[in-house]
């Protein structure tokens, strides 16, 4: 458990006992037990399908602004899980570091178009192609986390093409 706790928060030589830096400081003073984390990412991740499926039953009705709101809300909580993982802080840091900041400011971005859509221009097939943009905005980010994927991505939709 203390190999993934260390993975986690980024730092191989993770100490508890650590406290310099005012981040470090804070962070120390917001901590949850591990299992208090696990459980509460759990929640939120659930929480977040949860919202994604709501807004498939929306879009079975023929609501499309309606499953672009659930959809994209359920993409913002099953993101902000990994909070309790990490942390607020590493998963900032990780999230803007130079690999995948990108992709980070794409899903951000497609999710403001998302919302954007669908509150202020309501218009349905704009919605669709948004949600499509964040969905293939998602999966690049997430692809980050994982060694050479994205690279085995860009090599399989070239040898497609």
């Amino acid at each position: 458990m203390d190999k993934l706790r260390r993975a986690l928060s980024g730092d191989e030589n993770y100490d508890e006992d650590s406290s310099t830096g005012i981040f470090n400081n804070l962070d120390s003073s917001v901590t949850l037990s591990w299992s208090t984390r696990l459980k509460a990412f759990a929640a939120c991740f659930v929480l977040g399908m949860v919202f994604t499926f709501c807004g498939t039953f929306a879009l079975f009705i023929n609501n499309i602004p309606k499953f672009a709101v659930f959809y994209t809300i359920g993409n913002i909580i099953s993101l902000a899980s990994t909070c309790f993982l990490m942390g607020p802080f590493n998963q900032l840091k990780k999230m803007f570091a130079s690999t995948r900041i990108i992709a980070t400011i794409l899903v951000f971005v497609m999710l403001g178009l998302t919302l954007f859509s669908s509150f202020y221009l309501k218009k349905a097939a704009l919605s669709l192609i948004f949600i499509v943009l964040q969905f293939l905005a998602l999966t690049w980010y997430s692809l980050s986390y994982v060694p050479f994927a994205r690279d085995a991505v860009k090599k399989a939709v070239t040898s497609c093409v």
